[in-house]
């Protein structure tokens, strides 16, 4: 399987509280939460479903697990119109949970893997099949960067600066060039950029004195 991340990004790298007003999405005094509702037209709307249903196993970190089993894991396909794809993929579909503390998981189907996690990684990504999908996840998705693991990376950016909240990547860390394999704009104005990781970038040589 190879290795995909999906994440919804404001302008300025914001990817805290897109879908509501959760716990989450006010921690540390985040009150600008839900503004990805509502974005995005029809097509971005069926990428997104299109997404979810290639997925063979998903793979979270605890906060978005939670998140996700509290929502997805709890709602019918009558709460949700539009989004019955995602509904029935994260319900019928493996799903793995890096984490230390999450220690009886309540949502069907799901794996903790607590322990030497590039190892537990690998060894999925070794399995046959199509994708192994990580949604939201930001500090799971920074370390996955910063070890080598991701194969494909989609950004769904939504025209909005939120001055505020929890950033996709950190102020600073490790560098990453990438190619870019898919663009579109939808007739909102928000953007779907995929991306494969290609090494390191290549900067200019300092000029001598």
């Amino acid at each position: 399987m190879k290795l995909t991340t999906m994440t919804q990004v404001t302008i300025d790298g914001v990817m805290q509280g897109n879908g509501g007003a959760s716990d989450e999405d006010r921690r540390n005094g985040f009150d600008r939460g839900g503004w990805a509702r509502g974005k995005g037209d029809n097509e971005t709307h069926a990428f997104i479903n299109q997404t979810y249903q290639r997925a063979d196993a998903f793979l979270f970190g605890r906060r978005t697990y939670e998140l996700f089993a509290g929502s997805w894991g709890s709602m019918t396909v009558q709460e949700v119109p539009g989004w019955e794809p995602v509904m029935r993929a994260l319900n019928t579909r493996p799903k793995y949970v890096a984490s230390t503390t999450l220690a009886d998981p309540a949502w069907s189907g799901t794996t903790v893997l607590s322990d030497d996690l590039a190892s537990a990684i690998a060894d999925l990504k070794a399995k046959p099949g199509g994708e192994l999908q990580v949604h939201g996840s930001g500090a799971l998705t920074r370390w996955l960067l910063a070890n080598d693991l991701v194969d494909e990376m989609t950004l769904i950016v939504v025209p909005v600066i939120l001055g505020q909240g929890a950033r996709l990547f950190p102020e600073t860390g490790p560098d990453l060039a990438l190619d870019l394999v898919e663009s579109r704009v939808d007739a909102k104005g928000v953007t779907t950029q995929v991306y494969r990781p290609a090494g390191r970038p290549r900067y200019a040589p300092a000029e001598a004195a």
